[in-house]
C-alpha cells in the first residue's frame, strides 16, 4: 500500500524527534512536489526540512491530474496535491491532519489517518511506550490542537485512558 503524506505530519514527527517512526511503520512515504517545497524549501531550518531532504525512504511523486488539484482550490497547494496523489493511487493511505483537507479526502473516498492515528498505531505495535507524553509534546512544540474528546478517545484506545 502506498502511503502519502501532507506537510504537517512530517513536521509534527520531526518536531517530536519521532520522524523515523514513519519509516518503521510504513517503509516508504510518498510526498507530492508541493509538500516537498513547503517542508524542505520554504521550511528550511525548521523541523522536518532536513529530515525530509535526507530520508531516502521519503520519495517525491508528481500529480498526474492537475484538474483535481485545481478543484481543491480551498486547500493549500501541498494539501491539494497530497489529496490528489491519494485519489490517483486507489487504496493508498493519506496522512493528513487539517480538517478541511480531511473532509475533502473523505468526500473523494481516500483512506486517511492523522498524526494521532499514526502515533496510536505505533503504540499498538510497541514502538512507543506511551501516547500521552507524545500528545503533550505535540501541543507544546508545534501548537498541535487536540480536542479534549478526541484526546480522551485516543488515549482510551491506547489503553491509557479511563475506561
Amino acid at each position: 500500500m502506498k502511503v502519502i503524506s501532507n506537510s504537517s505530519p512530517l513536521i509534527n514527527f520531526a518536531a517530536l524527534g519521532r520522524f523515523t517512526l514513519l519509516h518503521e511503520l510504513y517503509r516508504t512515504i510518498v510526498i507530492p512536489d508541493a509538500v516537498y517545497h513547503e517542508v524542505v524549501v520554504a521550511g528550511q531550518g525548521q523541523p522536518g526540512a532536513a529530515e525530509v531532504e535526507q530520508a531516502y525512504w521519503v520519495t517525491r511523486e508528481a500529480v498526474i491530474n492537475p484538474s483535481i488539484v485545481a478543484a481543491l482550490h480551498e486547500l493549500g497547494r501541498g494539501e491539494a496535491e497530497a489529496v490528489t496523489l491519494a485519489v490517483e493511487n486507489p487504496g493508498s493511505l493519506l496522512i493528513l491532519d487539517e480538517r478541511r483537507g480531511r473532509l475533502a479526502a473523505i468526500n473523494l473516498n481516500v483512506n486517511i489517518i492523522g498524526t494521532l492515528g499514526v502515533l496510536l498505531v505505533a503504540k499498538r505495535k510497541g514502538l512507543l511506550a506511551a501516547l500521552a507524553p507524545e500528545i503533550e509534546k505535540l501541543e507544546t512544540n508545534v501548537a498541535f490542537r487536540v480536542r479534549a474528546d478526541l484526546r480522551a478517545k485516543v488515549l482510551q484506545e491506547a489503553g491509557e485512558g479511563e475506561g
